[in-house]
């Protein structure tokens, strides 16, 4: 039994317990920690680099999160990320404008990007269907894909889609959400084709390397 003058320490994470860190460290730690993929202990090694880091990189780590928050946005064509009226694809003039290639991800336009073997656009839903968790249609960017395909003058250049690619991760959800899209696009004067099955069923694009990628996109096939 503890005497009068000892105590009995508080239990973890009992709000009384004395703070280890300053609040405002408390603060960023809780921050890094939201980030995907880091818990406590990462958080905490992440907090400790930016407070050894001198005044100037540590601001230039703080700039750049505002500037990214400032600057970059949706690009209205495709959905891509952007920092001008459109992303750095849709207004290369280079590109073949009749071809556009249907992602999940911005994360996995940039791993195709990466084989350097697909010259045409993009477009991106930003996510998927999932009708277990109130996923459909209207929540990805579908509407989007369409009107440039009913309306040319919307797709840069102003020139008509002659193929659509469907690059959806190879997934319960991904087949599904291609599956719709290849029954909205048969009305349409438009040629349907989806990545070869060099990608692993299950697997996700932005985690295959890029002679998989290449493969799949020089061996797609039509729906």
């Amino acid at each position: 039994m503890p005497t009068e003058r000892e105590s009995t320490p508080p239990p973890p994470g009992d709000s009384t317990a004395p703070a280890a860190y300053p609040a405002s460290v408390d603060a960023l730690i809780a921050e890094f920690a939201r980030l995907p993929g880091i818990g406590r202990r990462s958080a905490e090694r992440m907090a400790h680099h930016v407070l050894k880091s001198t005044a100037e990189d540590a601001m230039r780590l703080a700039d750049a999160i505002a500037q990214v928050k400032r600057s970059v946005r949706h690009c209205p064509v495709c959905m891509n990320f952007a920092d001008a009226d459109l992303c750095r694809i849709c207004a290369d003039p280079r590109r073949d404008r009749s071809l556009v290639l249907v992602v999940e991800q911005p994360r996995d336009l940039i791993a195709l990007e990466a084989t350097a073997m697909y010259r045409g656009l993009y477009h991106v839903l930003l996510g998927r269907m999932n009708p277990l968790e109130g996923i459909g249609a209207r929540d990805i960017t579908l509407a989007r894909l369409l009107q440039r395909l009913d309306h040319p003058e919307n797709n840069p250049g102003a020139e008509p889609v002659r193929e659509v690619i469907l690059g959806l991760n190879p997934t319960l959800e991904g087949d599904g959400t291609a599956l719709f899209i290849a029954q909205e696009l048969k009305a349409r004067k438009v040629k349907v084709s989806r990545l070869a099955r060099g990608l692993p069923s299950g697997g996700q694009i932005e985690l295959a390397n890029r002679g998989v990628l290449g493969d799949a996109i020089e061996g797609r096939r039509g729906l």
